[in-house]
């Protein structure tokens, strides 16, 4: 099944984690720590409104970040403020069906920026429908977190949570390698 079959599909509990967990993996161009969403994890746990939670993660993550974007990073960087400054406050399953598919779309686009190796396709849409053909490896691996995520949710509902958590970890680590790796090739 293709990523925007399963997004269509998701309940609520699934549309709020793949979006969380796509700006989760992206919170290191932000400069934040590996904790900082994890108030907003809880919360889906616990059945709680996440509203205090989250503007405590905007405060926290209240940083300047260049526009018009100039490098990858800084593109990368604007694209995951724009999935943060987007988190619904009081979610309706509407709201969250389309800001899942918004941090979808912009998580595959802040990796294609990111990595080095070309990906055939400039858009991201055909990724998201199936079409994987001539793939770069960050963008692929980014799909896979989103379906892996998707398909945990909805095969175990609020059991699938932290499975989903670990998934969107390791992303985290990854990106935030790539992102130190280029930093050490400008040097």
């Amino acid at each position: 099944m293709s990523l925007v079959e399963l997004i269509a599909q998701a309940d609520e509990r699934g549309l709020a984690a793949s979006g969380l967990a796509c700006l989760d993996r992206c919170i290191p161009l932000l400069g934040g720590d590996d904790d900082i969403l994890r108030p907003l994890w809880a919360s889906l746990a616990e059945g709680n409104p996440w509203g205090e939670r989250l503007e405590q993660a905007r405060a926290k993550l209240d940083a300047d970040v260049p526009e018009p974007a100039v490098t990858d990073e800084d593109k990368a960087a604007v694209l995951t403020r724009r999935m943060l400054d987007a988190v619904p406050a009081e979610p309706t399953a509407a709201e969250l069906r389309l800001w899942a598919d918004a941090c979808s779309v912009a998580a595959l686009q802040v990796h294609r920026h990111l990595d080095h190796a070309d990906d055939a396709e400039s858009c991201v849409t055909a990724r998201r429908e199936g079409r994987t053909d001539g793939m770069s490896p960050l963008v692929a691996a980014e799909l896979r977190r989103q379906v892996t995520i998707l398909e945990l949710l909805a095969g175990r509902g609020a059991g699938g949570l932290r499975p989903a958590l670990d998934v969107s970890t390791e992303g985290r680590r990854v990106l935030r390698a790539v992102v130190s790796r280029r930093a050490r090739g400008k040097a």
